[in-house]
């Protein structure tokens, strides 16, 4: 059985490669969050978890995370990836991921928007909110992400 996440890391990154994976793999490595292995979850922060830096952790670790990822082929193509918190003090919150061609400003503007109204049908009130958000300008086959990773 799974624990309760204590701690989660919230990241961004974008890279180029010569395919969608490894372009995705180079955006995993600027986000540093790359030697993990991710077992994407949905979206819901669990009561009392702390924001932390990415920790030292084992290569090939087993690690939940909620993330956004976009890719392209299109050389100058802008593409951006982001993703919002929302915390609500005393109970649980809400993560929401986006991704899309555009610039890193809209994807934040409309992450914060659906963060806004995952709290409020859930009558949490919010607290706080936090976005990570990266823009990628395509060079050959470029991949921008935003991730939030959950630590025991």
């Amino acid at each position: 059985m799974w624990e309760q996440p204590k701690a989660i890391s919230i990241v961004a990154g974008s890279g180029e490669g010569r395919t969608e994976l490894t372009a995705f793999d180079r955006a995993l490595m600027d986000a540093g969050i790359a030697n993990l292995n991710f077992l994407r979850v949905t979206s819901i922060l669990p009561v009392g978890v702390t924001v932390i830096s990415v920790p030292k952790f084992v290569p090939g670790t087993l690690t939940p995370a909620v993330y956004a990822r976009i890719a392209s082929h299109t050389p100058g193509e802008r593409i951006a990836a982001a993703v919002g918190l929302g915390f609500s003090h005393g109970n649980y919150g809400v993560i929401m991921e986006y991704e899309h061609t555009g610039t890193g400003e809209n994807a934040e503007t409309i992450v914060r928007k659906m963060v806004e109204e995952a709290l409020a049908v859930r009558d949490l009130p919010p607290d706080e909110i936090r976005v990570a958000v990266k823009e990628h300008v395509v060079q050959r086959i470029g991949c921008a992400i935003a991730a939030v990773v959950f630590w025991p």
